[in-house]
């Protein structure tokens, strides 16, 4: 079938009305739309397509809106690729500066580019996120001067000297022939998702079972189904931090850890927050399929690398 959806030479708008690649198959996806106006000049629009009656279409224009279009009235129309997320556009390093705020206690201390964190145990363990140097560039020093300011901190604390890094990157490779090798295990996902969205896809699909808050001040712990399944929310600015939602095995495959993520996004919803970041291991099947499904998108994986 010919292309119909672009103008033939000569040819006016009125002409062309119906020539378009648009149909019931368009709903949910990014549009952009030609139309006639009452007094017969062309308008074009450009959003996401929402509804597709017998005699119109409804497309919201980005957030600024609806518009009812009639379908005698388009001329031209076609999908388009999504619009780019803003969240895409934010560095691997401005994503994982977020991550100070899960612990109440942090010892930062700049490294030209990098940042070396020290944080006290969390849950009874020190957390590799809060006691790493967080490199996810050029070091803006000498790669030999970074490796060994690196060596020197962790020492100097009695810990394994500990670098994140974004997984397959060039400070990987470059602090390879300084002795720092992958730990082994942990690489994790940073994921990312619009908190509106989220809330709304894990609303429709949560079981109704009784939730207990814990909150404090920028923070919150979610506990459902008697305490079987938990997790925890931390804001970061418009941010939410979703970390440390726990099922009990036994209770597993019943809907409670998207219960728990309900309840975390709705609270941090409630007070402004607009991105969601978690952070999950790249063997963790399970959870990633909950997460992907309720719109969370992976950002960059994380690897920690460690002194031999």
């Amino acid at each position: 079938m010919p292309d119909t959806s672009e103008p033939h030479p000569g040819e006016t708008d009125e002409a062309r009305v119906g020539r378009h690649r648009l149909g019931p198959h368009v709903v949910g996806q990014r549009v952009v739309v030609r139309h006639l106006l009452p007094d017969g000049r062309a308008s074009d629009v450009l959003g996401t397509c929402t509804a597709w009656g017998e005699d119109s279409l409804t497309i919201d224009r980005d957030g600024h809106g609806p518009v009812v279009v009639a379908l005698a009235d388009v001329v031209t129309g076609k999908p388009v690729p999504p619009r780019a997320s803003v969240r895409a556009r934010v560095s691997a390093q401005e994503v994982e500066e977020h991550v100070a705020a899960l612990w109440d206690s942090v010892t930062t201390e700049p490294l030209g580019r990098w940042l070396l964190r020290a944080s006290p145990p969390h849950g009874g363990r020190l957390r590799r996120r809060g006691n790493s140097a967080l490199a996810m560039h050029e070091p803006g020093i000498g790669w030999a001067d970074a490796a060994f300011g690196v060596r020197r901190f962790y020492e100097a604390l009695d810990q394994t000297p500990t670098v994140q890094v974004e997984r397959g990157s060039l400070v990987e490779r470059t602090l390879a022939p300084l002795g720092f090798v992958p730990m082994g295990d942990g690489d994790a996902h940073a994921q990312l998702a619009s908190v509106a969205r989220a809330l709304r896809s894990v609303r429709s699909a949560a079981p109704d079972v009784p939730a207990t808050l814990d909150e404090r001040p920028g923070s919150v712990s979610v506990s459902v189904g008697s305490g079987v399944a938990t997790g925890r929310g931390v804001l970061s600015g418009d941010w939410l931090l979703v970390e440390s939602l726990v099922v009990e095995a036994a209770a597993r495959r019943r809907g409670l850890a998207t219960a728990v993520l309900s309840e975390v996004l709705d609270w941090g919803a409630s007070r402004g927050a607009t991105t969601a970041l978690l952070h999950v291991e790249t063997d963790n099947a399970g959870a990633l399929a909950l997460y992907e499904r309720h719109g969370f998108v992976t950002h960059h994986t994380n690897r920690y690398l460690v002194a031999s």
